[in-house]
């Protein structure tokens, strides 16, 4: 396990439900960050040492975990991070492509001046960002800027389950990649300011079609190159 610098506050120690999500949140940031990797054994023992806390809400945070798919339980030799092959990989930006391509298509028809004003912040601080030394920051801005259109659908089912998947994905893929998790997707990152200046300006044209091309168009071109990515060993 590796050092965690934040303890559980005092009155989280007396909070079972409370314990149990910090634990989950400070491990899935561990995961997130690639400081717990791909394939790694995770000892409740050794974990619950390095957090700090007993075995009882590391035990509960690992199934909260496994329900969302960045850990999995191997029967009779416990609980790791999920590796994923290129072709699991090319399945889940498939995924994506159908399913954020129809909220943003829906956002299209509802999306406000404010809600277009925030897409256009956040754009604009991602492309003030310096990458590699300010990559988290600006992956952070990625998942906002997504969840954001997400959000704008007001398509309950496509807002609570894309919601959900952004908990950790594709965050998840891009930390423990080897030379992704430090540095951007090769050739990433002048089309990824173009393609999400096309989906504002599309969202701003209030043209559903057009705004669901540019988002499956913007999906689809991150996952041939993190794909790429992959087979080529980087």
């Amino acid at each position: 396990m590796h050092n965690i610098d934040e303890s559980p506050p005092r009155q989280q120690r007396e909070t079972p439900g409370q314990l149990r999500q910090w634990a989950a949140d400070r491990l899935r940031v561990e995961i997130l960050e690639g400081r717990l990797t791909a394939g790694e054994w995770l000892r409740q023992e050794k974990l619950a040492r390095g957090l700090g806390v007993s075995q009882t809400p590391v035990r509960e945070a690992l199934k909260q975990l496994a329900a969302e798919g960045i850990v999995e339980h191997v029967p009779y030799r416990g609980v790791r991070v999920v590796s994923f092959t290129p072709d699991d990989v090319e399945d889940f930006y498939t995924s994506r492509v159908c399913t954020e391509g129809r909220a943003a298509r829906f956002a299209a028809q509802q999306i406000t001046k404010r809600e277009l004003d925030e897409l256009r912040e956040l754009h604009r601080r991602m492309a003030a960002c310096e990458t590699p030394r300010e990559l988290a920051a600006y992956r952070d801005l990625n998942r906002q800027f997504h969840l954001a259109i997400i959000r704008a659908s007001r398509r309950t089912y496509l807002v609570r389950s894309l919601t959900q998947l952004w908990t950790a994905f594709p965050t998840m893929l891009w930390g423990i990649i080897p030379g992704v998790a430090s540095e951007s997707v090769p050739g990433r990152d002048d089309p990824d300011t173009a393609e999400h200046e096309e989906i504002i300006a599309a969202l701003a044209a209030h043209d559903p079609a057009r705004s669901e091309r540019a988002m499956q168009g913007h999906i689809e071109s991150a996952a041939r190159a993190l794909v790429s990515a992959m087979r080529a060993g980087r």
